[in-house]
């Protein structure tokens, strides 16, 4: 069974390696939108697959690091597309919850990622 939690976070960043003249050149913010969502069996006893409580636990303070931020001050994230976050945040949620199975990550409500661990942000 999939379970998910969502989070929001609000950041700054700007595209280096993009066109001169693109917009996305200039420093601008977004308001994120988070979903993690986990993969594992249904547990009969406790009637859950995992603790919403312990998924916020872990991902909150990953999260914490972006909001309010510059990103493109942050170590790996130089480059802050969408696409580069989604995997920054899968690199630090993935190792503390192995059941984590997709990542979905909107910069704007009609734009974002997803990302299944699949491919390195090298």
């Amino acid at each position: 069974m999939e379970i998910f939690k969502q989070f929001t976070f609000d950041s700054a960043h700007f595209l280096p390696n993009v066109p001169d003249g693109h917009k996305c050149k200039n420093i601008h913010g977004h308001t994120y939108h988070l979903k993690v969502i986990f993969d594992g069996p249904l547990d009969n006893h406790l009637g859950w697959v995992m603790d919403f409580a312990d998924i916020k636990q872990v991902v909150k303070p990953i999260v914490d690091k972006l909001d309010h931020k510059l990103m493109n001050d942050i170590e790996g994230l130089e480059n802050p597309t969408c696409e580069h976050i989604a995997v920054w945040l899968w690199d630090r949620i993935k190792p503390e919850i192995p059941m984590l199975c997709r990542i979905e990550l909107n910069e704007t409500p009609t734009s974002g990622a997803v990302y299944r661990g699949e491919h390195s942000a090298k």
